[in-house]
């Protein structure tokens, strides 16, 4: 008999709800059959699927890598799965790991695409791991010096991690920007200097826009000294970007960089794999309990179609980092 799973879908814009998602009786060869522990709601990709507002030109490459459906409605949409394997391969058995699956309380994946967790990394912080993984890709797309000053535009999850190992780089001097006055809390927790954007120094070696915001790509230009380098790890959607690309921009020999996890930087792609990469982000959640200081909230998984609107309005952007879902027995 197939084993009877529940998955979050999204159906309309602002709308979801849990579908039954029956499951083979058992895993085939070189399968895992794994029980989510937890999920998390990426807030800024996820709100721009819920809303249904994925450009067409992107809807290809926006796909996660368990996703079913298409592209706005109807879709089964995420990647922060933390579960414990109840059948598969022996070396596994038992064993919780992570995977970039969607909201659903059992499913079915190839065994290579479920990452054992640390021993030292509890389940609970490891749903950091697909953000933590984007600010890995990002630092070696753009990786600060010893000594250099760093502005990061945008305390969401990606913005603090990134300042945060950012800022354990001998000399670095990292200062967070956000307008919104309760990220200082958790920017203090971090050890990380804070302020709103409006305040935020210039003349820095690196400039990080990571706020989900296309205003906020201006004043990166701004704030970076010259022929630093701005680095935009915030994808706008189908939202048009004006930048002033005359002004200063090329006398002050500014270097606007994008970076994006779907590929390994280029400086580490001959060398490191995605899975190398997933490893690394791991490895340094189990090494830093702070940052469970970005854990914002957590729900069940039955509530989630009543939580998911109210996490992702406009309204709640500057109170929801990361919020986790939590499943039956975990």
């Amino acid at each position: 008999m197939p084993i009877n799973a529940t998955a979050f879908w999204t159906t309309a814009p602002g709308q979801g709800e849990l579908r039954p998602e029956p499951l083979p009786p058992a895993p085939g060869e070189g399968e895992a059959l794994v029980r989510t522990l937890f999920t998390a709601i990426s807030r800024g990709t996820e709100a721009t699927v819920f809303h249904g507002r994925v450009p067409a030109s992107q809807q290809t490459a926006m796909r996660a890598p368990f996703q079913a459906g298409e592209f706005p409605f109807p879709v089964k949409y995420g990647y922060c799965a933390v579960g414990v394997v109840e059948a598969g391969p022996a070396d596994l058995l038992g064993r919780a790991g992570f995977c970039l699956h969607p909201h659903q309380d059992r499913f079915v994946v190839p065994a290579a695409a479920l990452v054992p967790l640390p021993p030292s990394l509890p389940p609970e912080r490891a749903v950091l791991a697909a953000n933590m993984e984007t600010a890995v890709n990002a630092l070696w797309d753009a990786p600060p010096c010893v000594g250099d000053r760093v502005v990061v535009l945008g305390a969401g999850v990606v913005g603090c991690l990134v300042a945060r190992l950012a800022a354990q780089v001998p000399g670095v001097r990292v200062t967070l920007a956000d307008p919104a006055p309760g990220r200082r809390a958790v920017a203090e927790r971090l050890g990380l200097s804070f302020c709103p954007p409006q305040e935020a120094p210039g003349d820095a070696d690196l400039v990080v826009e990571a706020s989900g915001n296309p205003a906020a790509l201006e004043t990166a230009l701004a704030l970076a000294g010259t022929e630093a380098t701005v680095l935009c790890l915030s994808w706008y959607g189908d939202a048009a970007v004006t930048l002033p690309l005359g002004e200063a921009f090329h006398s002050r020999r500014l270097r606007l960089l994008s970076s994006q996890v779907g590929a390994v930087a280029p400086a580490r792609r001959p060398r490191r794999s995605h899975a190398d990469r997933l490893a690394t982000a791991l490895h340094l959640l189990a090494a830093d309990p702070a940052l469970d200081a970005l854990i914002s909230g957590e729900d069940a998984f039955a509530d989630l179609p009543r939580v998911m609107p109210r996490l992702l309005a406009p309204e709640a952007a500057g109170s929801v980092l990361c919020h986790r879902i939590r499943y039956p027995h975990s």
